[in-house]
């Protein structure tokens, strides 16, 4: 039998996705299971992207651009005129979800062997991407008793060499919730030009900013238009994961054309998704600050239930709605398997993403999970009571 490339072998597995096979199997047993392991809101996406889809006037489903509808990116650029980011619809590229925005920032701005700088923990799939395309993370560890703040910028100078040739953020974090600050980002403003870097930037998450703190976009940085490559998506804004919408915006000329290259040969983003994200650009305040205010509510109800649990120790998140959250056990792996697999409380369980996948430094994490607080307030403190049951009982819980 031929064998599968080396590329498939080292291509890491989902944290976030890897357990959905004892999750399935827990609810062919009739178990509910809260799933807190994935970005999946139950928030209704805005009626008027339902609507665009329902009553859709058109008798052929055709290509689009392959940089994006016109009509979307146009206004597109009003809607990041809002967040005082300036940006022409040319510096624009629609992509199939914000993956597919990661895949060509990566193919665009390093070669196979080049190294890109990440704070840890961060959103698995960089390192699927990474893998994938032969790029080397070089993580730069954010640590739980700081918060996550960035790492001392001196950390950052340390991991450079001469195959350095960007470093990525999530701002909002995803999995932590930080949010960076002004003076976090002017710090690695200054590295990224003494080194001539690329700065990507994943924003996915700017409009889940808590407790008057403020986002600041990196392409609002003074003068980085050549280094900076945002990563957007709708999926999270809207609640429309499945529509397979994204972003890759860069005032780069290079890098929007040679993205334009490989944006041709997929030929064109999602028609329908485009025309559902479109038409929620219309939504109106009231949705959007209703979303802001539902998920201020679960961030609150999440984070103060589970420092109530003996042992377990969460960080207030600042942006974003996931948590890192420390837990009394060994093993965050085995201990999300096993309460899957076979625990359960008022045939209830609970799905997490175990806080190792999360980091590229082996034997970090391993008692972390990330927890995202997509559900309603009564099923997160429904699943908060599971939780907590469990860590009574686990045979791994630490002493």
């Amino acid at each position: 039998m031929p064998s599968i490339s080396k590329r498939g072998i080292d291509m890491p597995s989902s944290p976030i996705r890897k357990l959905v096979p004892i999750a399935d199997d827990a609810k062919e047993r009739g178990i509910n299971v809260y799933h807190l392991n994935i970005g999946q809101p139950d928030i209704l996406t805005p009626k008027v992207a339902i609507d665009a889809i329902k009553n859709l006037d058109r008798d052929i489903l055709e290509y689009s651009h392959s940089a994006g509808l016109i009509e979307y990116r146009e206004k597109l650029v009003k809607y990041y005129a809002k967040f005082d980011i300036d940006v022409k619809k040319d510096e624009i590229m629609v992509t199939t979800g914000g993956s597919e925005a990661f895949m060509f920032a990566f193919f665009c701005c390093f070669n196979p062997g080049d190294e890109i700088i990440i704070p840890e923990p961060f959103y698995a799939n960089y390192s699927g991407f990474a893998t994938a395309m032969g790029i080397n993370i070089k993580p730069i560890t954010s640590k739980f008793e700081e918060g996550f703040a960035l790492p001392p910028i001196e950390e950052f100078e340390k991991l450079i060499t001469s195959k350095t040739k960007g470093i990525f953020i999530c701002n909002p974090n995803n999995p932590t919730g930080y949010l960076y600050s002004e003076e976090e980002l002017n710090q690695l403003r200054e590295i990224v030009l003494k080194h001539d870097l690329y700065l990507l930037s994943d924003e996915v998450y700017r409009e889940f900013c808590y407790d008057d703190y403020t986002h600041i976009s990196a392409l609002n940085l003074e003068g980085l238009d050549d280094n900076v490559v945002l990563i957007d998506s709708v999926s999270k804004r809207y609640s429309e994961c499945g529509i397979r919408v994204g972003a890759l915006v860069s005032r780069n000329k290079q890098v929007i054309d040679a993205a334009m290259k490989y944006a041709q040969a997929r030929l064109s983003p999602p028609l329908l998704g485009q025309i559902a994200a479109c038409a929620s650009l219309d939504a109106s305040e009231e949705y959007t600050q209703t979303v802001y205010n539902e998920y201020l509510g679960r961030r609150n109800v999440l984070v103060e239930g589970l420092n109530k649990i003996p042992g377990v120790k969460s960080m207030v998140p600042k942006g974003a709605f996931y948590t890192m959250a420390k837990l009394p056990v060994e093993d965050s792996d085995h201990f999300c398997a096993w309460i899957l697999g076979e625990f359960s409380y008022e045939n209830q369980t609970v799905m997490m993403a175990p806080g190792s996948g999360f980091y590229s430094s082996r034997y970090l994490g391993k008692d972390e999970v990330r927890i995202a607080y997509v559900l309603n307030e009564e099923d997160l403190k429904k699943a908060l009571i599971v939780i907590e049951k469990a860590l009574e009982v686990y045979p791994g819980r630490k002493q």
